[in-house]
């Protein structure tokens, strides 16, 4: 099956500013419904359900450092992380729901197409913060309020400043193909990791699969999550990374490591990452308390000032310095031709590159 081309609209539109695009391009079924406030009676509830599930393909301390924030404001209601790579969430669900083990109170993923096979299967809730609807563009909430925009980043390219200078680093993704770089490069997997499977339908629309035929070529080391690439850089096993966060870098940056940030050329990635409550949530009041703090401005710094992610929330404060999503040409996936053309996005990158 061959991948679907976008029209020059669609790629006209994939260099706007995130915040006036909408991950979510779904028709409308149903109004969103009103928001939900934070009551004494919601906080009881919750309490008395005392625990509340996290599925989710943030990276781990995030996520663990989200849910210790939440227990400490609200106590006697414990947070359990259950984190993997998004597409790893994406089938543990499934093969729970098919076997009515009903476990998942609430699910962010990095691979927002995942939220549109959930929604077609009735899977998610309808519910809306007042955070949400107070603060959050319109652009980052689904229109039937079953999920919204947790944060985001973008994928860019990296290298180890002690093994490549300033002057000889790609500028964007055409140089990673030179011989030069070869058994220098690492990158993350699409079949572990929504960031990279949108990462890689990117690539493909923009650039053909003859493109990731030539990168394999590179003797690339793969890895799985897009935090690992970062990792591999820091600690120079590969002077390169083709894709990976770029709020790693950040971090590792401001912590004094060797390394640098390439926004490529032909555009960046953008890795949006929507969070929901399941229908069928076991404790569905923590589920909406816990919902409702992710939301928070509270929450929200955490992200941006602990872990370098980008936040929609508008009260939410950027570290001083950091250069705006709109400042980058911005490479933007359609979630419904992602979850179109996934298992083939998947097939064949692994016959591709032997993994």
């Amino acid at each position: 099956m061959k991948l679907k081309p976008l029209s020059r609209r669609d790629m006209l539109k994939a260099g706007v500013a995130l915040g006036a695009t909408t991950i979510f391009a779904q028709p409308l079924k149903a109004a969103a419904p009103p928001p939900v406030a934070i009551t004494p009676a919601l906080i009881a509830a919750a309490r008395k359900e005392a625990k509340a599930s996290f599925y989710t393909a943030l990276e781990l301390n995030t996520s663990e450092a989200l849910a210790r924030a939440f227990e400490a404001k609200y106590p006697g209601i414990a947070v359990r992380v259950e984190r993997s790579g998004a597409e790893r969430v994406f089938q543990r669900i499934a093969q729970e729901q098919a076997s009515r083990i009903y476990a998942v109170d609430v699910v962010c993923s990095t691979d927002p197409s995942h939220f549109i096979d959930w929604d077609n299967r009735n899977w998610v809730e309808p519910f809306v913060t007042e955070d949400m609807a107070k603060h959050f563009p319109r652009a980052q909430r689904d229109p039937d309020g079953k999920h919204a925009t947790l944060c985001a980043w973008l994928e860019v390219i990296g290298y180890n400043t002690n093994l490549v200078k300033p002057q000889d680093a790609p500028k964007g993704y055409a140089d990673l193909l030179d011989p030069k770089w070869q058994g220098k490069i690492c990158k993350g997997h699409p079949g572990y990791s929504g960031a990279i499977l949108t990462n890689t339908y990117l690539w493909v629309r923009e650039f053909g699969w003859s493109y990731l035929e030539k990168m394999a070529q590179q003797k690339v080391m793969q890895l799985q999550s897009a935090a690992d690439p970062p990792k591999k850089i820091v600690i120079g096993e590969r002077a390169i990374m083709a894709d990976g966060n770029d709020y790693s870098i950040e971090v590792a940056k401001e912590q004094k490591q060797p390394v640098e940030v390439v926004h490529p050329a032909e555009g960046s990635p953008v890795i949006p990452v929507p969070s929901g409550i399941f229908s069928n949530a076991p404790n569905p009041n923590a589920a909406r308390l816990f919902q409702s703090f992710l939301f928070s401005v509270e929450a929200q710094q955490i992200f941006i000032d602990k872990f370098a992610h980008r936040s929609f929330h508008a009260l939410a404060k950027e570290k001083p310095g950091r250069a705006p999503l709109s400042s980058f040409k911005l490479l933007q996936a359609d979630p419904k031709l992602v979850l179109a053309q996934s298992d083939e996005i998947k097939a064949r990158y692994a016959k591709i590159f032997g993994v």
